[in-house]
């Protein structure tokens, strides 16, 4: 009896094992989807071969890189970190930095030309008619925020 549940255990790891390979491993075959939801016959022949690499006592590890060595790195859903895909890996921090750089440099550029604006106004020069409204609209303070007329009638009582 203790015999059979061992044997059951180490199905049931097995079995656990192999589902979660075969949900990190893309079907060649359909592409978008694992080999664990595909009935691609490929499909059906990789979860076999897992299946049977972990019997005979392989690591994860071991038949991952199996996998990639018969079938290449796209076979992966977590392709590796190197120089070939580093730029895949890294394009969206050079896309955002970039963004940020031209963000940083327009309001540099702005505040350069508000100081410009200024000088040209002390030497009498004429501002243009957008110059005009970019000066007024920095030089009017904001309406105050949260001033309603019930807000003033309240002040004006507790004097």
């Amino acid at each position: 009896m203790e015999n059979k549940d061992d044997e059951v255990k180490k199905a049931q790891v097995v079995e656990a094992r192999a589902r979660n390979i075969s949900h990190n491993v893309r079907c060649t075959e359909c592409g978008s989807q694992s080999i664990e939801d595909s009935q691609a016959d490929i499909a059906i022949l990789l979860r076999k071969l897992i299946r049977d690499e972990i019997q005979s006592g392989k690591s994860d590890k071991e038949i991952y890189k199996k996998l990639e060595e018969d079938y290449g790195e796209t076979v992966l859903y977590a392709p590796k970190f190197d120089l070939q895909t580093a730029a895949l890996w890294l394009s969206p921090l050079l896309v955002s930095g970039a963004a940020a750089g031209v963000w940083a440099y327009k309001k540099h550029r702005q505040k350069t030309n508000v100081h410009i604006m200024a000088l040209d106004l002390v030497r009498g020069v004429p501002l243009t008619p957008k110059e005009k409204e970019t000066m007024l609209d920095l030089l009017t303070p904001p309406p105050p925020q949260g001033v309603t007329a019930s807000s003033l009638w309240s002040r004006l009582r507790g004097r």
